[in-house]
């Protein structure tokens, strides 16, 4: 079976221009069939600031209302995304920028059912396999921005943790495929103020005991949560890890390992 890697990087690395420029070196040389996720980066909220748009956040999650999704667009399928793609042609790396809207590769609906509205917040539906199997035989690497579309002409602003695990669940059936979560932590960390405090290896059952225990920190556990449904969908391997470290973490030698 042909090998696939899905990485998803977040806004901390996008928004610190060596870091991004030294992970899209390493990204740029994975030799088997890669998929890149992006986050959005704070420059979202800055933009939206400075035009007048108030932000709202509840439990580290944005409220995206109508002037604000007009924002996330322009940023994160925009900017962001055409930079990624413009830095990783630089390096001989065959890159498409996409949103969900695009070759309708991710269809969502909008969030409903919560007590809280979240606005234009898309939850995922479908994944366009097909697309991306067909993108990968004229070697093309997909980028994708955290936004989708729910069919009916409306986008959609979609955690990009769960739009990659989504595309490597989706894709798993047909790839040995890896997801890679890279950040700017090592890893799951015992303690969350020491980098060298590295979980190396978290079943569920360990999951569960260090949530129960309050060791993992509160903004980590979407990712394990979505890391853990990946693991349940079949995707082969799944590791967390700090974004200049992707080598060691495609090798298994860094970050901690999702079992």
């Amino acid at each position: 079976m042909e090998k696939l890697v899905v990485v998803k990087i977040g806004g901390n690395v996008i928004d610190d221009e060596a870091k991004l420029s030294s992970f899209l070196d390493d990204f740029a040389c994975i030799k088997e069939k890669k998929i890149l996720v992006h986050g959005g980066g704070k420059m979202a909220t800055r933009i939206a600031e400075q035009t007048g748009i108030p932000q709202q956040l509840i439990g580290g999650r944005r409220i995206t209302d109508a002037e604000t999704l007009k924002i996330i667009v322009m940023v994160y399928a925009g900017y962001i995304n055409k930079n990624i793609v413009a830095q990783l042609q630089a390096r001989n790396c065959n890159a498409f920028g996409l949103s969900g809207a695009d070759g309708n590769s991710i269809e969502a609906h909008k969030r409903t059912g919560s007590d809280i509205d979240y606005g234009f917040a898309g939850d995922i539906d479908r994944v366009n396999a097909t697309l991306l199997k067909n993108l990968f035989e004229q070697n093309i690497v997909p980028v994708f921005s955290p936004v989708t579309h729910d069919q009916k002409g409306v986008l959609l602003n979609t955690n990009a943790d769960t739009l990659a695990q989504e595309i490597a669940a989706a894709l798993s059936a047909d790839l040995e495929t890896t997801l890679i979560y890279c950040f700017e932590k090592s890893g799951v960390l015992m303690n969350a103020d020491d980098d060298t405090s590295v979980i190396s290896k978290i079943n569920t059952e360990a999951y569960i005991d260090l949530k129960d225990k309050n060791i993992i920190a509160a903004g980590m556990i979407p990712k394990l949560d979505n890391a853990f449904t990946a693991l349940n969908k079949g995707v082969k391997n799944i590791m967390i890890g700090k974004a200049g470290e992707l080598p060691k973490l495609l090798s298994g030698n860094a970050g901690t390992a999702i079992i």
